[in-house]
C-alpha cells in the first residue's frame, strides 16, 4: 500500500506551510535585496515555482519588475540566473502588463562595455521575443551585436535572431470576446501594423544572414550556426522561396559533410513549414539517399524523410515509396536499412499505403505479392536485426488490415508466422532492446486480431504456448496483450483457463516487483477468460498465491481489476482482508466502500428471470450494501481529494436500482389491483384510453419520467467527466441508454404503443465493441427492444404479458455485472480551472457598491492547470464564460422598469494561450439592492464538446441610487418643484 499511500498524501498536502501571494512574493524580495550574493541568487530561482502556484497577471508583473531590476544592477551571475528563470517561466511572460518599464530596465544593460552582459542580454531579449517581436532597438541591437568580434555575443546575437524569426510567423491574436464591427477592424488594423513590423525584421535580418553565410569573411562554424535561422523564413511565399534557393546555392557550394547535414536539414524544416516544398524535398533527400556515399548524409536523409512520413504522409507519391523500397533492397547495411524501414512503417500506417497499392491509370492491376514493398517486408521479417525484422512484421501488419478489400490471405499467413518468431526470440530475452521490439510485435498482434478476427485463435494459442518459457518481463507484456485481444474478442476459452492457473501457481514463489507485476498481469487475464463467475478453486489459488508472495499494494491492484471486469465476489474478498493493513482512516474508508459496493453488486447475481419478489429481496439487499459503502466513501473523501465522480456515479446507481424495484413493483400492481369493472366506461367517458388500465398507467407515468430524469443526470454526469477516459466514460452512456431503454419500453408497451418508433432506439449491430460488458449490455438492448417491439404489434396493453416483459428487462440488465471503470479508482489525466474575478471584495460575503445608473465591468481571467499528464484523453481548445446575476434582495419603492435591465445572462467563449485567458463583461444593476453575480465556466474541447467542468464563483453587488438621483426623489416627496437647473440636468442626463 506505500505507493497508494504516497498518492494521497501528496493529494492531501499535509504538513506543508501555506502562504499567499503577496506574502510569498515579499520573502522573495527580502532575499533580492540582501547583500549576499547567495541569497539574491536563491531568491532569484524561487520564482518559478512563485508563478506555477500564483499564475495570475498582478502578481507576475510585479515579479518581473523586481527582476529586472535585479538584471540591471546586478553581476552577470545574477543576469544569467534571471535569464534563466524567463526562459523557464516563457508562457508566463505575456501577463506582465508594463512591458515598456520591462523591456526598458533590461534594454539597458545592452550598452555596457562588458561583451559576457551583452550577450546574456541578447540572450534575454530573444527569450522575451514573445511580447516584444516589433521592437526596433532590440533588432538594431542585434544586427549590430552579429558583426561583433566576440564570439559569445556573436552566438547571442543568433540566438535573438532565431527566436525573434520565429515570432515573425506567429500571429497571435488577442481574444477580446463578442466585439462590434468597428471593434473588429481596428484591431485587424493594428494587428496588420504589428505583423508588418515582424515581416520587416525576419526580411532583413534573412538579407543579413544571406550576406554573412556568403561573406569569405565568415569562418565555416559560425555558417553552420547561422544556416538553421533559416528555417524561420516562411511567413510569405517570396522570403521562404528566395530561402530554398540560398540553401540550394550552399548545399551545391559546400559539400562538406558538416555544411551539407545542417543545410539539408534546415531545408526539410523550411519545407515542413511552408508545406508547398515537400513533394520537392522528398524527392530531394531520396536523391542524396541513393546517390551520396557517406553514411551521415544517408542517416540525415534518413532522419528527414520520417519527419515528414509523420507531419505529411499525404504528400508521398507512390513512385517516392518506390524509390525508398528500391533503396532499402539494395543497401548492405543494417543501419541503413533499419532507419529506411522504420519510414516505410510510419508510411504503411497511413493513407499513402492505400495510394501505393491503388493501381496507376493505364495499367493493369497487379497482385499485392508483386510489390517491392511486400518483398521487402517479407524478406525482413526473419531477419537477424531484431529491430529490421520488427519493421517488417509491422509493414505487413499495417498492410493487411489498412487493404481489407484485397484478398491478402498469404500476407496474412507472413504476418502471423514473422510475428510468431519474434515472439520466440524477444520473449527468451530481457534486455531493453528485446523488450521494444516485443512491444511492437505485440501491438502488431493486437492489432492484426482487431482487423482480422480469423485470426485470433492461432495468435492466442502462440501467446499461451509462448507464457511458459518467457522471462517474466515478457511475460507481463504478453499478458496485456493477451488482456487486450480477450477484451474485443471472447477467444479465451475455457479450457485455457488450466494453463493460466498452473502458471499462476509456478510465478507467486518470491516477492520481486517483476513477481508482483506478473501476478497483476496474470490475474487481470484470468479475470477476462472467466465470462462467468470464477469457481471457488480459482478463488482460493488466487487468495493462496496473494497470501504467500505479495504484499497488500499487489492485492489492491488484483481487487480492482476483479472489480473492473464484473468479479465482485473476488473483489469483495480481497477489499476485507486489505481493510485491516492500512494506517489511514481515509484509506479504511476508501476500502470498505468498495467492499460494500462489490458486495452489493454480488447480491444481483442471484436474480432470476419470472421469480419477481426474489429480484426485489435481492435489490433490496443490493440497496442496503450501497448505503453503507456511500456513507463511507463520503467519510474518505478530503477537500482536496473530493471524490466527486465516485460519489455521483454511486448516488446514480443507487436512484437506478430504487427506480428499477419501484417498477417491478408497479407491474406486480397489476395483479393485486387490477383495473376495476367501470374502467372502460371511465376511459370513454373521459376521452383517455389510458384510464381503461387503472392505476397503473399513472404510476407508469411516473416510471417513465423518472427514468428519463435519470438518463439526463447520466448526462450530466458524462459532461462533467473531462478527465475520463474513454472506457469510463462508455460505461456511463451504456447506463444512461439503460434507462432510456426501460423509459422507451414503458411508453412502447403501456402509454403510447401506437405512435412509438423504433428505428431511433435500434442499435448499431455492426459497430465495434470494446469491453465484453458493452458486448453483454448491447446484446440485452437488443434482446429487449426485439421483444418490446414484438408484443408492440402482438396485444394492446396492458396485458400481463406487457408487466413481464418490463420485469425482463429490468432482471436482464440486473444481471449484467457492472463493471467499475479506471476512472473510478486512477485519475491519468487532470485539468481543472482556477478563475480571479476583478473588482473582487476583500470579504468573500462583503457586497461591490455600484451606482445604479453606472455599468459594472468585470473582468475575469483564468488559468488552466494540468496534471503531470496534460492532454492524454482531450485537450481544452476554448473555454466558455456563462455570467449571470439575481436580484437577491431589493432597497427602496418598486419601478416599472424594463424586463431587459433586470437580469444580466452573457456567454463568451475564449481560446487559452498558454493556459490563460480573460476577458471582461459590462453588467447592469438598474434595480436597487443586493444581487448575486455567478461566474461559471466549461471547457469546448478540440472536437466541439462542451464539458461543464467548473469552477462557479459567486460575488455579491449592492447597487445603490445614484446622489442626484436621490436628491430629486426628496425634493418630489417633499413637494418641492424642481428648480430650472435640475430639470436641463435631468434632461441631458436621458441622453
Amino acid at each position: 500500500m506505500a505507493a497508494s499511500a504516497k498518492s494521497f498524501l501528496a493529494d492531501a498536502g499535509y504538513g506543508e506551510q501555506e502562504l499567499d501571494a503577496n506574502s510569498a512574493l515579499m520573502e522573495l524580495d527580502k532575499g533580492l535585496r540582501s547583500g549576499k550574493l547567495g541569497e539574491q541568487c536563491e531568491a532569484v530561482v524561487r520564482f518559478p515555482r512563485l508563478f506555477q502556484k500564483y499564475p495570475f497577471p498582478i502578481l507576475i508583473n510585479s515579479a518581473f519588475l523586481k527582476l529586472a531590476d535585479v538584471f540591471r544592477v546586478g553581476n552577470n551571475f545574477l543576469r544569467l540566473c534571471v535569464l534563466k528563470v524567463t526562459q523557464q517561466s516563457e508562457k508566463h511572460l505575456e501577463k506582465i502588463l508594463n512591458v515598456d518599464e520591462f523591456v526598458k530596465r533590461v534594454f539597458s544593460v545592452i550598452h555596457s562595455n562588458d561583451p559576457v552582459a551583452r550577450a546574456i542580454t541578447l540572450r534575454m531579449l530573444g527569450s522575451m521575443a514573445s511580447i516584444i517581436p516589433e521592437r526596433k532597438n532590440a533588432h538594431h541591437s542585434i544586427r549590430q551585436s552579429l558583426d561583433s568580434h566576440d564570439n559569445v555575443e556573436v552566438e547571442a546575437a543568433i540566438f535573438a535572431a532565431a527566436n525573434f524569426s520565429a515570432q515573425s510567423n506567429n500571429e497571435k491574436i488577442i481574444n477580446m470576446g463578442t466585439q462590434s464591427g468597428i471593434a473588429a477592424l481596428i484591431k485587424d488594423y493594428f494587428t496588420e501594423i504589428t505583423l508588418g513590423n515582424k515581416r520587416d525584421f525576419a526580411a532583413g535580418i534573412c538579407n543579413k544572414i544571406s550576406e554573412m553565410i556568403q561573406g569569405l569573411a565568415t569562418p565555416v562554424d559560425l555558417k553552420l550556426k547561422l544556416i538553421p535561422i533559416l528555417q524561420h523564413m516562411h511567413h510569405d511565399a517570396s522570403l521562404a522561396s528566395s530561402s530554398r534557393q540560398l540553401l540550394q546555392q550552399l548545399v551545391t557550394s559546400y559539400p562538406s559533410t558538416k555544411m551539407v547535414i545542417v543545410t539539408l536539414h534546415t531545408f526539410t524544416l523550411l519545407a515542413a513549414s511552408s508545406l508547398v516544398d515537400i513533394p520537392k524535398q522528398i524527392q530531394l533527400l531520396l536523391q542524396y539517399l541513393k546517390n551520396d556515399p557517406r553514411k551521415a548524409v544517408k542517416r540525415l536523409a534518413i532522419q528527414d524523410l520520417k519527419l515528414l512520413a509523420n507531419k505529411t504522409p499525404h504528400t508521398w507519391s507512390r513512385e517516392n515509396i518506390q524509390a525508398l523500397c528500391e533503396s532499402a533492397l539494395h543497401t548492405p547495411y543494417d543501419s541503413l536499412k533499419l532507419g529506411m524501414l522504420s519510414v516505410l512503417s510510419t508510411l504503411s500506417g497511413t493513407i499513402a499505403i492505400k495510394q501505393y497499392f491503388s493501381s496507376a491509370p493505364g495499367t493493369a492491376a497487379t497482385t499485392a505479392r508483386s510489390f517491392d514493398l511486400v518483398k521487402l517486408a517479407q524478406e525482413c521479417c526473419y531477419h537477424n536485426n531484431r529491430g529490421i525484422a520488427a519493421h517488417g512484421v509491422r509493414i505487413l501488419t499495417n498492410i493487411s488490415a489498412s487493404c481489407q478489400e484485397k484478398d491478402l490471405l498469404p500476407l496474412e499467413q507472413d504476418a502471423v508466422f514473422g510475428l510468431e518468431a519474434l515472439l520466440v526470440l524477444c520473449s527468451q530475452d530481457d534486455s531493453p532492446g528485446a523488450q521494444a521490439t516485443l512491444k511492437i510485435t505485440l501491438t502488431c498482434m493486437v492489432k492484426l486480431v482487431k482487423c482480422r478476427p480469423h485470426l485470433s485463435q492461432s495468435v492466442v494459442e502462440s501467446l499461451l504456448t509462448q507464457l511458459h518459457s518467457a522471462q517474466d518481463a515478457a511475460r507481463i507484456l504478453m499478458c496485456h496483450c493477451l488482456a487486450a485481444i480477450a477484451m474485443q474478442l471472447p477467444v479465451l476459452a475455457d479450457g485455457m483457463l488450466g494453463d493460466l492457473m498452473d502458471l499462476y501457481k509456478l510465478i507467486g514463489r518470491s516477492a520481486t516487483d517483476k513477481k508482483q507485476e506478473l501476478l497483476v498481469s496474470l490475474a487481470t487475464v484470468i479475470f477476462v477468460s472467466s465470462q462467468k463467475a470464477l469457481s471457488s478453486e480459482v478463488k482460493t489459488v488466487i487468495k493462496q498465491q496473494l497470501e504467500n508472495a505479495s504484499n497488500g499494494w499487489t492485492a489492491y491492484r488484483i481487487a480492482r481489476q476483479a472489480s473492473r471486469m464484473g468479479n465482485h465476489d473476488m473483489a469483495r474478498e480481497l477489499y476485507q482482508s486489505l481493510l485491516t493493513q492500512v494506517a489511514s482512516e481515509h484509506f479504511y474508508f476508501w476500502l470498505n466502500s468498495l467492499k460494500e459496493f462489490s458486495h452489493a453488486e454480488q447480491c444481483l447475481t442471484g436474480l432470476q428471470e419470472d421469480n419477481y419478489s426474489s429480484a426485489l429481496s435481492c435489490i433490496a439487499e443490493a440497496l442496503k450494501s450501497y448505503h453503507k459503502g456511500i456513507a463511507s466513501l463520503t467519510a474518505a473523501s478530503t477537500p482536496l481529494n473530493p471524490l466527486s465522480f465516485q460519489c455521483g456515479f454511486v448516488k446514480l446507481r443507487i436512484d437506478l436500482l430504487q427506480a428499477f424495484s419501484q417498477l417491478i413493483c408497479t407491474c406486480n400492481s397489476l395483479k393485486t389491483s387490477p383495473p376495476p369493472a367501470i374502467a372502460t366506461t371511465i376511459a370513454m367517458t373521459s376521452g383517455n384510453d389510458l384510464q381503461r388500465c387503472g392505476r397503473i398507467s399513472n404510476q407508469m407515468k411516473h416510471s417513465m419520467e423518472e427514468f428519463r430524469n435519470l438518463a439526463t443526470r447520466y448526462g450530466d454526469l458524462y459532461q462533467s467527466s473531462f478527465d475520463a477516459d474513454s472506457a469510463t466514460l462508455r460505461n456511463v452512456e451504456l447506463q444512461q441508454q439503460s434507462c432510456l431503454l426501460i423509459s422507451h419500453a414503458i411508453e412502447a408497451l403501456i402509454l403510447d404503443p401506437e405512435s412509438t418508433s423504433f428505428q431511433e432506439y435500434s442499435s448499431n449491430g455492426t459497430a465495434h465493441v470494446e469491453s465484453e460488458y458493452e458486448r453483454r449490455m448491447m446484446s440485452v438492448f437488443n434482446h429487449v427492444l426485439e421483444e418490446v417491439e414484438s408484443l408492440n404489434r402482438k396485444y394492446a396493453p396492458v396485458s400481463y404479458l406487457h408487466t413481464a416483459c418490463l420485469c425482463n428487462a429490468v432482471i436482464a440488465l440486473l444481471k449484467v455485472p457492472l463493471s467499475f471503470q479506471r476512472y473510478f479508482f486512477q485519475k491519468l489525466q487532470s485539468t481543472s480551472i482556477k478563475l480571479a474575478l476583478s473588482p473582487s471584495p476583500r470579504n468573500p460575503a462583503e457586497p461591490i457598491a455600484v451606482q445604479n445608473n453606472q455599468q459594472l465591468a468585470l473582468k475575469v481571467e483564468g488559468v488552466v492547470q494540468h496534471g503531470s499528464k496534460p492532454g492524454l484523453f482531450r485537450k481544452i481548445q476554448s473555454v466558455c464564460l456563462n455570467v449571470s446575476s439575481v436580484l437577491q434582495s431589493k432597497s427602496g419603492q418598486d419601478y416599472k422598469i424594463p424586463i431587459d435591465n433586470m437580469t444580466n445572462e452573457m456567454e463568451q467563449r475564449v481560446e487559452p494561450h498558454n493556459d490563460y485567458f480573460s476577458t471582461q463583461f459590462l453588467l447592469n444593476f438598474v434595480i436597487l439592492g443586493t444581487h448575486n453575480i455567478t461566474v461559471e465556466s466549461s471547457v469546448i474541447d478540440s472536437n466541439g464538446i462542451v464539458w461543464k467542468t467548473g469552477p462557479k464563483t459567486t460575488i455579491f453587488v449592492k447597487s445603490l441610487e445614484d446622489p442626484y438621483s436621490q436628491q430629486v426623489r426628496l425634493q418630489q416627496q417633499q413637494g418641492q418643484p424642481p428648480s430650472q437647473q435640475q430639470q436641463q440636468r435631468t434632461a441631458y442626463s436621458r441622453f
